[in-house]
């Protein structure tokens, strides 16, 4: 790779990291739908040509930060699927997006019932979607009697349930705690179906 290829890849990296770094103390100052393009630009101090030159506008930019967050769900799936204990193998990523959504918490009230409520929703629910269908496609015999599609919904259905109602009842439970839950109730269904 050239010199001037990577210095380019480093500033379209800055600017996006910029723009990112932008996007999260506005939606919470002002709530998202009260965020401008204007804003952004302000406050990550970036043309509107360059910030166009990357997204077609905030609801892009507001996608694109959730893949990071597959990333860091692949990686925690990646790393369950080592262990030997099959429970554990299962839905590795759970307990990382619990943590996250703990730490995120404002943001997602800022959010959620709005209309990037619906777009970040959405894009979640298909992340879900493709992370449980990766580990019943794992599990799952030749010739499963439940068909995956059907499961991999029952998964990202419990899961969106668990999920948005311990946040919005702000319970007392930990992340870990809620992701057990999650756990106690989904797992044992899960390989249930899967069983021979």
């Amino acid at each position: 790779m050239k010199a001037g290829a990577r210095a380019e890849d480093r500033r379209v990296r800055r600017t996006r990291e910029r723009l990112h770094a932008a996007l999260i103390p506005l939606v919470l100052e002002k709530g998202y739908d009260a965020v401008t393009i204007q804003d952004l630009l302000d406050r990550a101090d970036v043309g509107r040509t360059t910030f166009y030159a990357h997204y077609r506008d905030k609801d892009d930019l507001l996608v694109a930060g959730l893949g990071h967050l597959r990333m860091f769900l692949c990686e925690h799936q990646r790393t369950a699927l080592a262990r030997a204990d099959e429970q554990e193998r299962v839905l590795g990523f759970s307990l990382a997006m619990f943590e996250h959504a703990e730490e995120q918490r404002a943001l997602f009230r800022a959010i959620v019932g709005r209309r990037a409520g619906t777009i970040v929703m959405q894009h979640v629910r298909r992340m879900f979607a493709d992370l449980v269908r990766e580990d019943v496609a794992a599990l799952a015999p030749e010739g499963a009697q439940v068909p995956i599609d059907a499961l991999v919904e029952f998964v990202v259905g419990s899961l969106m349930s668990i999920l948005t109602w311990w946040l919005d009842r702000r319970t007392r439970l930990t992340a870990a705690e809620a992701d057990a839950l999650f756990r106690r109730l989904t797992i044992p269904g899960l390989l249930a179906a899967l069983g021979p």
